[in-house]
């Protein structure tokens, strides 16, 4: 690498900078791990006093299995039914990693494009808002009825779900860079895309982690609503199912592995956060 294009190295005053990163955004910004035995032992104290209260309260004042099931038998209806639930489980991943990467490109292209050509902001930016202000849900019948009940609608809502998300983290992050970073870079001949690429892009790695995050939750709810308003696979076509037959105990199954989805969604970007990124904590 030429002296041109290396990267002017800038040591930070304080550990306790106003810097946005995917560990300092979060409430979370411990960090996911336990460290020791007493912490293992304290979550599942917490666990087993949740639980088991929330059993036991049930069984105690004899609520309904349709109006709130135990979770034993949430528990059950899990593992008797995942061989029927899986299938779904597999369509509904289908739809969210496809219009996930989808919509992720898009938005990283148009968040490169903004920040390097302001005008374009101009005639992008009004857009992008209708999109994060509309819920994509509204929007699910027009695709229903102009691409069938097939993938393709869903896949769509997912992508204009996610797409804006990662876009403006993207973009914000392009823009938090120093001034005086930039401003050596060019005293050393560098060109607007080295900059972008050896300045800007890895100093926007935190914020885009945080977009891509927000955009796949995002995604996810939008996928299981589209399969709520139509269509005959996913899970939330399980959900439709379950709650009209007033199969509660599946019900709450089906909720407790989105559940599951989502918090593996957050444990993956903040695994790779910690591992590509730690250095803006």
């Amino acid at each position: 690498m030429s002296e041109t294009d290396a990267i002017p190295e800038f040591r930070k005053q304080s550990k306790e900078g106003g810097e946005v990163s995917l560990t300092n955004l979060s409430g979370f910004s411990s960090g996911i791990g336990v460290k020791s035995t007493r912490e293992v032992l304290a979550i599942i104290a917490v666990a087993v006093f949740v639980i088991g209260g929330t059993e036991l309260a049930l069984r105690v004042f004899e609520v309904p299995p349709f109006i709130m099931p135990t979770p034993s038998s949430i528990f059950a209806a899990l593992i008797g039914d995942f061989t029927l639930i899986l299938p779904h489980l597999g369509y509904t991943l289908v739809e969210l990693l496809s219009g996930f990467a989808i919509g992720a490109t898009v938005g990283l292209i148009l968040a490169a494009v903004i920040t390097q050509f302001p005008f374009a902001e101009k005639i992008i930016a009004p857009y992008i808002l209708l999109l994060v202000t509309t819920p994509m849900l509204a929007l699910v019948p027009l695709l229903i009825l102009r691409f069938g009940f097939g993938y393709t609608p869903r896949i769509i809502a997912v992508a204009l779900a996610a797409g804006p998300m990662v876009m403006i983290n993207a973009a914000t992050g392009f823009r938090r860079v120093d001034s005086a970073k930039i401003a050596l870079a060019r005293s050393y001949g560098a060109s607007t895309l080295q900059i972008f690429w050896k300045i800007r892009a890895p100093m926007a790695l935190p914020m885009i982690l945080v977009g891509l995050m927000i955009g796949a939750i995002f995604g996810l709810l939008t996928a299981v609503g589209a399969e709520m308003v139509g269509g005959g696979f996913g899970l939330g076509n399980r959900l439709t199912t379950y709650s009209s037959m007033i199969q509660m105990p599946q019900f709450f199954a089906v909720v407790l592995i989105l559940s599951f989805l989502g918090i593996l969604i957050y444990v993956i970007f903040f695994l790779i956060g910690k591992k590509w990124a730690s250095w803006e904590a």
